[in-house]
């Protein structure tokens, strides 16, 4: 196995575990052990526990937000592709074995702790920002409906984490689809739409 083989497994066997269980509950012998990969060789690719839960961090994110886009890239109207953000992410919580969002679970484990772990939070997040950020500013919406999207998604993510289940996802959609409506009804360029839908009024879809 040679050593991009070698990262690969152990970092798989690193998401399944520190995911499903928490950082803090699993040693470098449990990545080991899930992975095949020698503790020697473990520790030749990560000497550090943090060097592997950052790793973890950055491929998932690479992941996470490549395919939150290739959904979102799917619906050409500005509108939509802002409220596709939310039905995407009620998919990610309907799906097996969900357990919130692994950067903030990260956070709450290390981020008072690894300043290494915690940029790397941020920096996920940064980029989540800028990414509805720039949907806001594609529908030609005021710069600053990007931020509340945001926290609408993020507080969707923590309930959906903490209770299961699709349901915060659909009333984070919900007020989001109200927040929009509102940015346009108060534009007097009267410049945003969903679909086909009236200067008043954005529906659901």
């Amino acid at each position: 196995m040679d050593g991009e083989a070698a990262r690969e497994r152990v970092l798989d066997a690193a998401e399944r575990l520190f995911y499903a269980r928490g950082v803090q509950a699993v040693g470098m012998d449990d990545v080991r052990g899930d992975s095949g990969v020698s503790l020697k060789r473990l520790y030749g690719l990560f000497p550090a526990k943090e060097q592997l839960v950052v790793a973890y961090l950055e491929r998932r994110d690479v992941r996470w937000r490549g395919r939150l886009a290739e959904y979102v890239d799917r619906h050409p109207e500005p509108g939509a592709r802002i409220l596709a953000v939310f039905d995407w992410l009620g998919q990610w919580f309907a799906e097996p074995g969900f357990r919130g969002c692994a950067w903030i679970n990260a956070y709450g484990e290390l981020g008072a702790t690894s300043a290494p772990v915690a940029d790397r939070v941020r920096a996920h997040k940064e980029a989540f920002r800028v990414f509805l950020d720039r949907l806001a500013t594609d529908a030609g919406l005021p710069a600053a409906v990007g931020g509340q999207l945001f926290l609408l998604a993020e507080g969707a993510m923590v309930a959906a984490g903490v209770a299961g289940g699709t349901g915060p996802a659909r009333e984070a959609r919900e007020a989001a689809r109200v927040l929009l409506a509102a940015a346009e009804s108060s534009d007097p360029d009267d410049s945003y739409r969903t679909n086909d839908e009236s200067p008043t009024q954005v529906t659901g879809g």
